[in-house]
């Protein structure tokens, strides 16, 4: 038993790590295209494209990646992803004009979407049923401490030293990261000589095969309608905060208050997630999303503006935790990365399009408050398809 929590541990600390570099980095987006909005004069349009074109590139990574984990191993999609993601996201901060700027940030989108799923799952498929729930929303909290890093980061390294400093100090922790997967062992739930036996179409056509259709259904729904909503909304908090009257300080500032909800979040999600359910956690954390959004969009005091924040932030990162938790749970281990990376992939699809959605909007006049109502009505669709359609998978054995 002592072996096993130690291997269930490490891994946990080794996938975090890898987990918040990619935290930061897209934490770090949201300031970075405040910041350029100022450097290189940008539209609300072009930073509305700096958000989704790395969701572009994050829906491909998703997709592919999250295929060749069921052919070549998560341990092996692991290492790549990561080095994919370091050397864009490092290169990123040398770039000189927009059109280089987007071009890299699809590679590092492709990097980090491939990666968050195949994290999960590998995860999922060593840690015991009665803590895997929990271990995999832990794992998601390294997200937050990510986040809070690149808000620190940005409030105390943008101003002074500029952009490209701050992308450069995101990019060569991930080295370390790196080095630590090497020592990584794959999955015990991946065969080589069972993926061999399989093509990738097989794959792909199983997902949607009667068996797990209405899995695929529910989690397609609600990933769409989490990442769209996400997207939409904290890639823009920086530039909001600035449209509510604040400097760019001080929208830096509160949003640091804002990320510190994220680990709260996170932990009681992991707590509830054991004990009533992965629907329950999805569900609540959901609506309490949805009614935060809101409030935000149409508050107009800073103290209600920094309280519907925090309360977006404590319940918008508790369900991306449970959403983590409940995806590898719905299929079996042969289609297990597919499975879990093509939903993310449509989840992206929905990433690509919130940022854009505010960029045209702001452009053509409509209010923040209007804007976020949009986002909390497709929270809601979210909702009603895990309450509805949805398994409840708590302690569960993986097949």
């Amino acid at each position: 038993m002592g072996e096993k929590t130690i291997s269930r541990n490490k891994v946990l600390g080794i996938a975090g790590l890898g987990w918040m570099f990619d935290a930061m980095d897209v934490g770090m987006l949201s300031f970075i295209i405040a910041a350029l909005k100022v450097d290189w004069g940008l539209t609300p349009q072009q930073m509305g494209w700096i958000g989704s074109i790395n969701s572009i590139g994050m829906a491909v990574g998703a997709f592919v990646f999250g295929i060749w984990a069921d052919r070549i191993g998560r341990k092996n999609i692991f290492i790549i992803t990561l080095v994919l993601f370091s050397l864009a996201s490092g290169l990123s901060a040398f770039a000189t004009t927009l059109s280089i700027f987007l071009i890299l940030r699809i590679f590092v989108g492709m990097g980090l979407g491939g990666e968050l799923p195949v994290a999960s799952t590998l995860v999922s498929e060593i840690v015991p049923a009665k803590d895997r729930g929990r271990i995999v929303v832990l794992l998601e909290s390294f997200w937050a401490v990510g986040w809070l890093i690149a808000a620190l980061i940005s409030y105390f390294v943008i101003p002074a030293f500029g952009w490209r400093i701050a992308l450069l100090l995101s990019a060569l922790p991930a080295l370390y990261a790196i080095y630590l997967r090497l020592k990584l062992p794959d999955s015990p739930a991946f065969s080589p000589k069972k993926s061999e036996k399989r093509t990738v179409l097989q794959n792909i056509k199983d997902v949607w095969s009667k068996e797990h259709a209405r899995s695929t259904f529910v989690l397609w729904t609600v990933w769409f309608t989490v990442v769209f909503s996400y997207y939409g909304m904290f890639l823009w908090l920086p530039s909001v905060m600035v449209m509510k009257g604040f400097n760019l300080i001080q929208s830096f500032e509160y949003v640091v208050i804002m990320t510190l909800a994220q680990l709260p979040g996170y932990f009681t999600a992991a707590w509830f997630i054991e004990r009533i359910g992965r629907k329950f956690v999805l569900v609540t954390y959901l609506l309490g999303t949805a009614a935060s959004a809101f409030v935000f969009g149409t508050a107009e005091s800073t103290a209600l503006l920094i309280g519907s924040g925090i309360l977006l932030s404590f319940f918008n990162l508790g369900a991306w935790g449970a959403l983590y938790a409940y995806s590898p749970e719905q299929y079996p281990a042969v289609i297990r990365g597919t499975g879990t990376g093509m939903a993310a992939s449509v989840g992206r699809i929905g990433g690509i399009l919130g940022p854009l959605l505010v960029g045209s909007l702001v452009s053509a006049g409509y209010s923040i408050g209007f804007i976020f109502s949009i986002f909390c009505g497709s929270i809601i669709i979210g909702v009603l398809a895990v309450a509805f359609v949805g398994h409840e998978t708590r302690q569960i054995e993986l097949a």
